[in-house]
């Protein structure tokens, strides 16, 4: 019974904590610039629509996958920001291939699967190597690599792209590498992606990788701590790479959902969702890099942006959503800073109570 409490109080508190602070917090910076609160929880917990719902479906695949990405570098103890560049790079080569027609049919879509993973992959390992043999921090050299890749994305689709109108798009996907959509919602204009299942085979890879091989365990050995790590034999500096190169190939798939289940080319902001990458980080740390955890704040945060389309007709910005989620991520890592305090500090009583009946007895 004290197992099971344990962990809803560890595992399962925090979050909802979370959430309900971060609705309570949106609330009172509504009230304070004259809205109304209590019309912004009404549109926020209202009951989705059938084309609310299949976006929310389809944006969670997405976010998962950053999840995942990320989620894959906080294992290791890499702060990898730079997931956002490495979708970026990864989608920018994968439809460059697959517009190309090189590869004929469904074979198609498997091609730029590899080709958008190695992609993002070798993205990442700018970053790796200069972390492992140059000692510069991953977090500074992936923000600026964010922004090469965005730059260069934008010169390779102005260059050596298509013009369509004032803008400048990648060749369409063609036809037969099209993969057909599963139709769940009969009122909703469009299909669940072929590839979002991509999170879920994702999801369980990564779950597989982290608690059932050696990898998972060296790499969970040097996250905690990396001088441990040395003297157990391991690696770190070929670790550092495999992870980095591991969490970019992940995050060179993020978009790939989308890009063969409606848009078909790359380019143009309205035909490319920036910020997913950004997002995935978010939700690593709201799943706390587990993967039901990161399926469940993929989920909670596509929800929250899909309600948020409706909040316009209740007065209010949609852009508040964007508080609620970085409240949430502050929120849910402030419990659990607290929760582990807690639990370390009720170890540290036990241990303490432990040694002194044993102290006693040894006296007796």
């Amino acid at each position: 019974m004290r197992r099971v409490l344990d962990t809803v109080v560890g595992g399962l508190l925090p979050p909802l904590v979370a959430v309900v602070a971060a609705m309570l917090a949106t609330g009172v910076l509504i009230a304070a610039f004259g809205g109304s609160p209590g019309d912004f929880l009404e549109v926020i917990f209202s009951v989705p629509n059938d084309r609310v719902l299949l976006t929310i479906i389809n944006q969670s695949a997405m976010l998962s996958i950053s999840g995942i990405a990320a989620a894959i570098g906080f294992r290791m103890g890499l702060f990898n920001i730079g997931v956002e560049g490495q979708y970026i790079v990864g989608s920018c080569a994968g439809a460059f291939f697959a517009g190309s027609g090189l590869v004929a049919g469904p074979l198609n879509i498997l091609a730029t699967l590899v080709v958008a993973a190695a992609a993002g992959a070798a993205y990442a390992l700018i970053a790796g190597l200069l972390r492992v043999y140059r000692g510069v921090s991953e977090v500074i050299s992936a923000i600026m690599l964010n922004y090469i890749a965005l730059t260069m994305a934008g010169y390779l689709v102005t260059n050596y792209g298509q013009a369509s109108g004032y803008t400048f798009t990648t060749e369409r996907l063609p036809l037969d590498s099209q993969p057909l959509g599963f139709k769940i919602f009969a009122d909703a204009p469009g299909d669940v992606w072929a590839l979002s299942s991509l999170a879920l085979i994702l999801g369980i890879g990564y779950w597989f990788l982290i608690a059932r091989t050696r990898f998972g365990f060296e790499l969970r050995v040097t996250g905690e701590s990396a001088t441990a790590a040395r003297a157990s034999g391991v690696n770190v500096k070929r670790m550092t790479l495999a992870t980095m190169a591991l969490s970019g190939a992940v995050a060179g798939l993020v978009w790939m959902p989308a890009y063969f289940g409606s848009v078909h080319t790359f380019g143009t902001p309205e035909n490319f969702q920036a910020g997913l990458g950004f997002l995935g980080l978010a939700v690593a740390l709201l799943g706390r890099n587990r993967t039901l955890g990161i399926f469940f704040a993929a989920a909670l945060f596509a929800f929250l942006s899909g309600q948020s389309n409706n909040l316009q007709s209740a007065g209010i910005a949609k852009d508040v959503i964007d508080i609620t989620q970085g409240v949430t991520v502050l929120a849910v890592v402030v419990a659990y800073e607290v929760v582990g305090r807690r639990r370390a500090k009720t170890e540290a009583e036990r241990v303490s109570r432990q040694l002194d009946a044993e102290r006693e007895g040894a006296s007796a």
